[in-house]
């Protein structure tokens, strides 16, 4: 049964670490979806929500702010308030100037972008590890004294239970609300969508918001279980969400979340059967593997090419 309990553990540790990826993977991926570029600097707006959401809860506890739920609430609307602002700028300054050029000019200029925000925290914060002391202790522990014991965290049903609302209050949005239709009426055709009447350049900026407001979500739950940030975790977090995106099916919001748990999945047991050092080439294989097999990724769908 210790083997049974070990394997749990790690699959636990994964649907933790994939539900993370599958937020920032929808920034992505709903970008792609409107426009058909890739937002090269999504990973920072996650890194800056990181160091906002430790900041907000530092200013709270000076305040002698510490019941949790406040706590938790002031400072996740702190971040995504922050973090969707920048998502807004980013697409002003990076892509709207750009927009029906040629398609490498706006990629060149994300990357800029994101070597700029990177270099931005890094002077302003310095390039050591920040620290945030653990504020959700407990769990619940399953397996017998003798054996292994898997444990589910409490900080860990947090980021669970968070990230399966933000999936449900976003399907709702894009399917239910008249924005969410003006989007999808965008990403099926912009030009179309304009000559009716849709503002394209407000829905496309809603979009940037949208999606630096789930990483600011990530940013703030990851920052709470592992308690350490420094300025370059947004570009490894981000070439890992991008990698889901693209496993799940970019422009696809259900493959981003479904490319982002098989990834987390796929690292959690890497590291523990075989090799930390070996986690990455595993999950960047299995992206080889997909785009082999399946170019458009598991849940994409082919681009009809429109005459």
């Amino acid at each position: 049964m210790g083997e049974f309990y070990y394997f749990l553990q790690q699959f636990i540790n994964g649907i933790t670490l994939g539900s993370a990826y599958a937020l920032i993977a929808i920034g992505y991926t709903m970008v792609y979806g409107i426009i058909g570029m890739i937002n090269f600097a999504h990973g920072e707006i996650y890194m800056i929500s990181t160091y906002v959401a430790f900041i907000a809860i530092t200013c709270l506890a000076m305040l002698g702010i510490e019941y949790l739920p406040v706590v938790f609430l002031i400072a996740l609307l702190t971040t995504v308030l922050i973090s969707s602002t920048f998502g807004y700028a980013l697409e002003r300054v990076a892509y709207r100037p750009l927009r029906g050029g040629n398609r490498l000019i706006p990629l060149i200029s994300a990357i800029g972008m994101s070597i700029f925000l990177q270099n931005y925290v890094l002077l302003g914060q310095s390039s050591r590890d920040v620290a945030l002391p653990q504020m959700v202790s407990g769990g619940i522990t399953m397996g017998s004294d003798d054996a292994f014991q898997a444990t589910l965290s409490y900080m860990q049903m947090i980021i669970l239970v968070v990230t399966l609302i933000s999936m449900a209050l976003l399907s709702w949005f894009i399917s239910r609300s008249r924005t969410g239709r003006a989007c999808r009426a965008v990403s099926a055709d912009m030009k179309m969508a304009s000559l009716l009447g849709i503002d394209t350049n407000r829905i496309i900026a809603i979009t940037f918001i949208i999606g630096a407001s789930l990483a600011a979500v990530a940013g703030l739950l990851l920052g709470m279980h592992y308690g350490v940030a420094n300025p370059f975790i947004g570009f490894i977090a981000g070439l890992k969400a991008f990698t889901a995106a693209v496993l799940g099916g970019i422009g696809s919001i259900p493959g981003a979340v479904l490319g982002g748990l098989i990834l987390g999945v796929a690292e959690s047991m890497t590291a523990a059967y075989i090799s930390s050092e070996y986690r990455n080439v595993v999950a960047f294989a299995l992206l080889v593997l997909i785009l082999l097999f399946r170019p458009t990724g598991i849940l994409g769908k082919p681009e009809v090419e429109k005459i």
